[in-house]
């Protein structure tokens, strides 16, 4: 079993911003302020499927070069 170390360093970073992104666009933002544990909220729902969703469509721009 491989560790989940990411290849970018940055790239923890980079998918917290965009799980504090998706849930200011949903609304769920204030859960976020009100949880001792962060991370519960980011467990499935409809963060993690936005976030899924995103990031399929940033890897097929990527792919495409923006061209469609």
């Amino acid at each position: 079993m491989m560790a989940k170390i990411p290849v970018d360093p940055n790239a923890m970073r980079a998918l917290q911003d965009l799980k504090i992104e998706i849930a200011n666009e949903i609304g769920v933002a204030n859960e976020l302020n009100n949880k001792h544990d962060i991370h519960n909220v980011f467990r499935g729902g409809k963060v993690g499927g936005n976030m899924t969703k995103r990031m399929i469509e940033m890897a097929e721009r990527s792919l495409t070069n923006g061209k469609e």
